[in-house]
């Protein structure tokens, strides 16, 4: 199939093109040709006004909901969701029923794309059946093409299974990841321990329970050696304690959800349950440190951490709602809102290094992996722009600024 892009403005700090309004051209999923007014015949034209065009996107932190949960999302919709919301690929949770913990779940995951042109990859659970007891199938899912091992929101309680576990995955280059909550600490907490829990009579989880856990971690790995991931951090001294492992040359990296940079425990006055996320919304202090932990490459990247929950388990009583949000289609559009174009850009591809994705440059012959995006679109989120099954969003009614078109890869364009 032969592609062609119109006028299209390149955001990539890494390219000789960057900045510059040109046409690509785009045969057999290979980029063959990028310059001004291009008089090559395709297949498709792709015009749209103020489009840029970057590097693909990609999110370490997706869940759909299928095998199990199939009524909050397919993989499917889910999987064209992501493609509509500009990321190029993903990187499934193992939180499914049953949990992806061995091989062959791993395998019919993976597969499960098909010719899509988003690109599925998984991680696969650290231990079987995510209950911390023992460790799971990790070689045997390496080669079956998990790119990561963890337990999806579920923290390890016994310390040695880390340990053993960032042991065993040095023999084959394998990252672990450790969700960053001590339960004991966090207790039956719903949301963050400040004034807010207080006035609004909810158990709060303090940070303590985040921070305890990750400096827990932070040890193991420093006697362990091993390459470690922690997941969607949320507190200011999560930050301090992960910058001060890397001055160490502690092999580390961390991630945050994009909600968590965007709004405090305040968003909780209403008992909104879209707004009940794990970890818990924070403090204004804890966002300012946070972005600055991004901005001085503590935070390695950030993800929607999109988790779709059905409306039973959402439009219930606050104690009784499912933590989570959707994130693929607010990801980009609210990330804009606090940084450059350039810089969502790069948080947004920041991950495929550290998960051993491939990262194509945007030149001749390199292989097509592009999202497609309109920087300077300006709305209020709504239902109506909400392409996954279950509608949970913490970003219903908020100002987003960007929003994505499609993406175009080896296997195909997809665009909204």
């Amino acid at each position: 199939m032969k592609l062609l892009i119109r006028s299209a403005r390149i955001t990539d700090t890494q390219s000789d093109f960057h900045n510059k309004e040109v046409d690509i051209f785009i045969k057999d999923g290979i980029i063959r040709k990028i310059g001004p007014s291009l008089k090559e015949k395709a297949d498709k034209e792709i015009v749209k006004d103020n489009l840029h065009v970057s590097r693909g996107w990609f999110d370490s932190s997706v869940s759909f909901g299928e095998p199990g949960y199939e009524e909050r999302e397919t993989l499917e919709n889910g999987i064209d969701t992501a493609g509509k919301s500009g990321f190029t690929s993903i990187c499934l949770n193992p939180g499914t029923m049953p949990v992806i913990d061995n091989k062959s779940a791993v395998n019919s995951l993976v597969s499960a794309a098909g010719n899509h042109p988003v690109k599925l990859y998984s991680t696969g659970a650290l231990t079987v059946k995510s209950e911390g007891i023992d460790l799971a199938e990790l070689f045997d899912m390496k080669k079956a093409g998990a790119i990561s091992f963890g337990d999806y929101k579920q923290p390890l309680m016994n310390p040695n299974m880390l340990k053993i576990a960032l042991q065993y995955a040095q023999n084959f280059g394998a990252l672990v990841q450790s969700f960053p909550q001590e339960n004991q600490i966090a207790g039956n907490g719903q949301v963050n321990e400040h004034y807010h829990s207080t006035s609004l009579g909810l158990k709060g989880i303090p940070n303590l329970a985040e921070e305890l856990q990750v400096a827990r971690d932070l040890y193991i790995l420093e006697y362990t050696g091993g390459k470690l991931h922690i997941p969607t951090i949320s507190t200011a001294k999560s930050v301090k304690l992960i910058r001060d492992a890397r001055k160490k040359g502690l092999d580390v990296s961390c991630s945050v959800a994009v909600h968590n940079l965007i709004f405090t425990d305040d968003r909780l006055q209403e008992f909104d349950t879209n707004a009940k996320v794990l970890p818990p919304l924070r403090t204004k202090e804890d966002i300012k440190a946070l972005i600055k932990g991004i901005k001085d490459g503590t935070v390695d990247m950030v993800t929607g951490d999109h988790q779709p929950i059905d409306i039973e388990h959402k439009k219930v009583e606050f104690e009784n709602a499912l933590y989570g949000t959707i994130g693929l289609e607010t990801a980009f559009g609210a990330l804009c809102n606090i940084f450059s174009t350039e810089e969502t850009v790069r948080l947004l591809t920041a991950g495929k290094t550290r998960f051993g994705i491939d990262n194509p440059e945007i030149k001749e012959g390199e292989k097509a992996d592009l999202s497609l995006f309109l920087p300077k679109e300006n709305y209020s989120f709504s239902k109506e722009e909400i392409l996954s099954t279950s509608k949970n969003s913490i970003f219903l009614g908020h100002s987003l600024k960007g929003k994505a078109f499609g993406i175009i890869t080896q296997k195909g364009f997809i665009s909204h």
